[in-house]
């Protein structure tokens, strides 16, 4: 039987997880957390106990600690159990944070019931699980053209409103060095614009709405 920490903010959506869960049989719910601090406070109690836990299954964002600190900070803990991201949000940045943080998978809510119970064994078993749409995604992102950590970075705070003369105080670079990363950042989103290269990142989901 695979024990499950089931992490979500929202109670009604817990709720229909567990129910979900419920019907699979080699899954029982072992505890619940409304966030990242209570998740890792619900894995400590459950060592502490000597009932661990097998799997969590965590939500991205939420009002408290959210998914990604705190699947790195469960992965730095010993023999911490394998975390799956199961969660609305499927832009290129929540998945790049995601998996960078340790997580063991990451599938989407709407996946059917069926798709989550795969994804619960596999990863609990230690395999790594990855949404179709979202396994996808990430070949792309290590295509050639796929933008750099700073050029990521850059294109983010430019989405957020940012001139070239506060992107360049903030990321300690040069208005010339700026102007150099939106070169190509244009042409590996073939576009000629900020205004454009905003859009276009948004429509493949690079960054975030």
């Amino acid at each position: 039987m695979i024990r499950v920490l089931l992490v979500d903010d929202h109670p009604v959506v817990r709720a229909g997880l567990r129910a979900m869960l419920s019907d699979f049989e080699e899954v029982e719910v072992g505890a619940e957390a409304s966030d990242g601090a209570a998740a890792l406070a619900e894995l400590e109690k459950a060592r502490t106990l000597g009932e661990p836990i097998d799997l969590v299954l965590m939500d991205l964002q939420m009002a408290g600690m959210d998914g990604v600190t705190a699947t790195g900070m469960m992965r730095a803990l010993d023999a911490a159990p394998p975390v799956l991201i199961l969660t609305t949000y499927d832009t290129d940045a929540d998945i790049r944070a995601a998996l960078a943080a340790g997580a063991a998978g990451y599938m989407l809510k709407d996946a059917p019931p069926e798709d989550i119970r795969r994804a619960v064994l596999a990863a609990a078993a230690g395999s790594r699980v990855l949404a179709p749409g979202v396994e996808a995604r990430i070949e792309r992102t290590r295509a050639e053209d796929a933008l750099s950590d700073r050029e990521l970075e850059l294109l983010e705070r430019l989405a957020g409103g940012a001139s070239n003369r506060q992107l360049a105080r903030t990321l300690f670079i040069s208005e010339a060095t700026v102007k150099t990363h939106l070169v190509h950042i244009y042409a590996k989103l073939g576009v000629d614009n900020r205004t454009a290269a905003i859009a276009e990142a948004r429509r493949r989901r690079i960054i975030r709405e």
